[in-house]
């Protein structure tokens, strides 16, 4: 018989004839009460089992961590908790799990910590924290696409292997068939890459942006959703080595189209979230309200979680250029007080994440974006304003997260383009196929990126950034 999931069955009302469910044992309790769950909702079906129609044997293996298939027939629940549960007729033991072995495992029915379950991160997923998390990314993930394919965007597949690097960052993973020991040398000592697989050095993207600013010029807006690689030393609960980006790229758009689009993007997908996920939010915000409870009443959040998801959705992100940021910075009590670690002495410093996380939660309250910063601390692409100081860039900044989204309006203008890369010493060799695009029928055109692991840990309220994606790749692991 054709199994239902028990999603559906929760939502069923009783019926007078046979189902089959197949799941992971939760919890057996006094030999006749079964919490199966199947990972299609946070909530378990109750399986009654009348332990007198069935063999010993047969029950001595319903332990937890087992998958089982039950037959029976859907009836009212006269227990609390559930408005339906199963008469147990038949019970069918798919895969075994040895009570002795579950118990050194994060499958023990009792709390474990984060850093536990990330030790054991091919069986988190069977837990209610993570089975949550990773049932929010799915549907975030939907949304993502949904959005851009409601407003006529073009999903572009940018490629993983490079050769270039469009944030001139330089901390980039090596693609390479040469032997490490002994790679084979040039004449002037160095490694000779020409006789490698592409014949060039060549690295992991670390953005799809540059190759989807030559799609957006054919297509006119596109989009792509894929996983980027950094090759940063950063220890630090906001940082991934691989992580996946959302970069749409639309020709004819200015700065002011882009951020009008960010922050509608961001409203949609975070609306779906609360829509479609109702059951997993309720759980994740009862597990923060429950975590908070040890921390100092300063340090809790001012709003639950579903209420701040509801406070971005209804609310319009504040827009603050760099310069007036800057001065609010200046003149707010931690930087006077000297308690921020990177204080604000001038114009150009390079906001951290406690000036964004300031301006976010302590002054304007709200998501804001600030744009136009000094063009010396922002990428090459970027459109230089008339000030020949500051670029047409923007940042999202959100509550708990900082920066989420950073976009920009591009450089257009082959002459001034080509002169930035020159100052900033960017091979034009290289990127000729980028110059390219300014020759032959430039014209306005915007982007931005958004994090995807950042916009799950702000919907799921997770401290971590390793807790909201399966298998976290950062310096020291790649463990799975």
């Amino acid at each position: 018989m054709q199994h239902i999931e028990i999603s559906k069955i929760l939502t069923s009302k009783p019926a007078a004839i046979e189902i089959t469910v197949k799941g992971w044992v939760r919890s057996f309790r006094s030999n006749r009460f079964i919490a199966l769950n199947d990972g299609s909702t946070i909530k378990n079906l109750q399986c009654v089992v009348d332990f007198e129609n069935f063999d010993e044997k047969l029950l001595d293996k319903i332990t937890v961590g087992a998958a089982i298939a039950v037959s029976g027939e859907l009836v009212a629940s006269l227990g609390q908790g559930q408005d339906v549960e199963i008469q147990v007729e038949k019970i069918e033991i798919l895969g075994e799990a040895d009570p002795e072995e579950v118990k050194l495992t994060i499958l023990s029915p009792k709390r474990h910590t984060l850093e536990t379950l990330r030790e054991q991160a091919h069986l988190r997923i069977r837990t209610n924290t993570f089975g949550a998390i990773m049932r929010v990314r799915s549907k975030l993930a939907f949304a993502v696409h949904e959005y851009f394919q409601k407003n006529n965007f073009h999903y572009f597949h940018s490629p993983i292997i490079t050769g270039s690097d469009a944030e001139g960052a330089g901390e980039m993973f090596r693609v390479s068939v040469l032997d490490p020991k002994s790679p084979p040398l040039n004449d002037a000592g160095e490694v000779d890459y020409k006789q490698d697989f592409f014949e060039k050095e060549s690295n992991l993207t670390v953005s799809g942006q540059l190759e989807a600013e030559t799609y957006a010029m054919g297509l006119g807006k596109v989009y792509t959703f894929g996983p980027t690689f950094r090759a940063e030393n950063s220890n630090t609960s906001r940082h991934l080595a691989e992580f996946w980006m959302i970069e749409p790229e639309m020709a004819f758009f200015d700065l002011d189209a882009n951020m009008d689009l960010a922050e509608d993007f961001i409203k949609y997908v975070v609306k779906y979230a609360l829509d479609h996920c109702a059951d997993d939010l309720e759980f994740l915000e009862n597990r923060l309200l429950q975590e908070e409870k040890n921390k100092p009443q300063a340090e809790r959040s001012e709003m639950t979680l579903r209420d701040k998801l509801k406070f971005i959705i209804e609310n319009n992100f504040k827009r603050v250029t760099y310069t007036e940021a800057i001065e609010i910075l200046k003149r707010s009590k931690p930087n006077q007080k000297k308690k921020f670690k990177f204080l604000i002495d001038e114009w150009g410093a390079d906001l951290q994440s406690e000036h964004e996380r300031f301006l976010v939660e302590k002054h304007f309250k709200c998501p804001v974006i600030l744009f136009d910063y000094p063009a010396k601390i922002k990428a090459f692409y970027m459109r230089l304003n008339d000030d020949g100081k500051t670029v047409r860039a923007m940042d999202i900044l959100f509550p708990g997260i900082g920066e989420i989204v950073g976009g920009s309006q591009r450089e257009e203008r082959y002459d001034v383009l080509l002169d930035k890369m020159k100052a900033m010493d960017i091979s034009e060799e290289e990127l000729y196929w980028y110059l390219d695009l300014r020759k032959f029928g430039t014209c306005v055109h915007s982007g931005f990126g958004l994090g995807f692991e950042r916009l799950v840990q702000f919907v799921t309220g997770m401290g971590n950034i390793r807790d909201v994606i399966p298998y976290p790749r950062t310096p020291g692991n790649a463990e799975f």
